[in-house]
């Protein structure tokens, strides 16, 4: 195995399983576990990325970075992050349908109740669209979200943290 897969796979797996468990915390709790499973992705992300490319810097490179080595790291830990969390979610949302449904038509029950707010900013056609597509929204779907809204940020933060911890010898 390569020293990149190597130093952050570990990262990737404790961090996708810690987004799985906050989706079924939350559902227990009584909130959309949708939602609140990404503002909490939003607040692992960064720790995880942290964690793995520091232990890189540190353990498997000498204590030098550059760049490309936080990129790449970075890119690893949360690409597995939102493998595995998206494929938690997809998982669970097909061994519990009752779940899907609680989420799909609180999405739903969202959507009609801003129903006004939503046509006078944009209009009743996008109203309708939008609507259609939730009244055919699948698992998959929930998964899909949840995997871009982990990758999104993750590119973001990757960006931040290599700049941060960049470290050569001279």
């Amino acid at each position: 195995m390569n020293r990149y897969l190597q130093s952050s796979y570990r990262f990737g797996l404790i961090g996708g399983a810690f987004c799985i468990f906050a989706f079924l915390l939350f559902k227990w709790m009584g909130i959309d576990p949708t939602n609140f499973s990404m503002v909490f992705g939003y607040v692992l992300l960064p720790i995880f990325i942290f964690l793995g490319i520091r232990f890189f810097r540190d353990q498997m490179n000498q204590g030098e970075l550059s760049f490309s080595h936080g990129m790449s790291i970075g890119f690893l830990i949360y690409s597995i992050i939102a493998t595995v969390s998206g494929l938690g979610i997809y998982l669970i949302l097909l061994l519990y349908p009752g779940l899907f449904e609680e989420i799909k038509s609180s999405k739903i029950t969202v959507i009609e109740e801003n129903r006004e707010l939503i046509i006078s900013q944009l209009n009743e056609e996008s109203y309708q669209i939008t609507y259609a597509s939730l009244l055919e929204m699948s698992p998959a779907d929930i998964a899909f979200n949840d995997f871009i809204w982990k990758i999104i940020p993750g590119l973001f933060f990757t960006i931040i943290i290599s700049i941060i911890l960049r470290k050569t010898k001279f």
